[in-house]
């Protein structure tokens, strides 16, 4: 059975898509761009303070669904630009402390709305 998640914690589907959805024993985050959800509007600063918003986005979709960062298995980070790695990676190891994820990091051009990064998950129910 799928269920959707929704929050208004989280930036709203700006498609065609749920934020997330839990199947079995596991959540499917959509990836996550550095919109303020209080605001609508991107924050403000570079790399490091979207993917700050970006995680917070990803935690409040988590939460919604009845899980939290600590039960993420998988991420997929997408980056505009490869250059800012390790200010993204800076930033990530932050909220995942312990054991991270398995994670895989890619480059992508044209993220939605020109974003420099975006971030997806998979978690384990709580």
């Amino acid at each position: 059975m799928r269920v959707k998640v929704q929050t208004a914690d989280a930036p709203a589907a700006i498609g065609p898509y749920s934020q997330a959805i839990k199947a079995g024993d596991f959540v499917f985050v959509s990836g996550q761009i550095p919109i303020d959800p209080k605001t609508g509007e991107f924050v403000n600063g570079g790399v490091a303070e979207q993917t700050e918003r970006v995680l917070k986005n990803v935690a409040a979709v988590l939460a919604a669904a009845g899980s939290d960062l600590s039960q993420v298995v998988k991420t997929t980070v997408f980056l505009a630009d490869m250059n800012d790695f390790s200010a993204m990676n800076e930033v990530y190891a932050r909220f995942f402390v312990g054991e991270p994820p398995a994670r895989a990091t890619v480059a992508a051009a044209g993220l939605p709305r020109n974003a420099r990064v975006e971030i997806e998950a998979i978690a384990l129910l709580s």
